[in-house]
């Protein structure tokens, strides 16, 4: 579990430099693979813990990407956030991390956006 960990935090760096698209494109390939050889699973919940942790590093990611207050905002209202909701969350001193579970981004980003982008459920063989 340690290393499978390890490559997605090396995989979804805030820091990497690509594009949200492609950075699920390697996530999923990764995940497939890894799915693939460890198949079968008694314990789905923590495969359900593992899928929640990879799309919290992804929307750390995107909020880091959208680098501007006004980005920001912009990008939560595109999305269908509340004006106020937007507001707090583009203007909020947190850092990525502590922001990628909060309720804009959940709204912003949820887990079918993650799907529609190819990302891979490591659940969903259970």
């Amino acid at each position: 579990m340690t290393r499978f960990k390890a490559k997605v935090r090396d995989l979804t760096r805030r820091t990497r430099g690509v594009s949200l698209e492609t950075m699920v494109q390697h996530v999923g390939t990764y995940l497939r693979g890894w799915s693939g050889y460890f198949g079968f699973c008694q314990t789905p919940t923590v495969l359900r813990d593992l899928d929640s942790w990879i799309r919290r590093r992804l929307r750390a990611a995107v909020w880091k990407q959208w680098k501007q207050g006004r980005t920001r905002f912009r990008e939560l209202r595109r999305r269908g956030v509340g004006f106020a909701l937007a507001a707090t969350t583009a203007g909020s001193a947190h850092g990525p991390w502590r922001l990628s579970h909060s309720r804009a981004l959940d709204v912003a980003l949820p887990k079918g956006f993650f799907a529609t982008l190819g990302l891979p459920e490591l659940a969903a063989g259970c």
